[in-house]
């Protein structure tokens, strides 16, 4: 760990983020694992899939 981390974690410390930025963060996080969850479980749509062609280009 190099010392801006260090300076950052410490600024941090000092004056911690707001309950609505926490609220914020976590709700994104919450996202995305629930989108992941839905990938794994139901899988990925057909209509969201490329089709490449022999040569490596995308079909429009």
């Amino acid at each position: 760990m190099n010392y801006h981390w260090l300076l950052r974690a410490s600024r941090w410390a000092r004056n911690p983020p707001g309950e609505k930025r926490v609220k914020l963060v976590l709700a994104v996080i919450a996202l995305c694992l629930v989108l992941v969850a839905i990938e794994r479980w139901i899988g990925w749509p057909a209509w969201l899939t490329t089709q490449t062609t022999p040569r490596g280009h995308i079909l429009r």
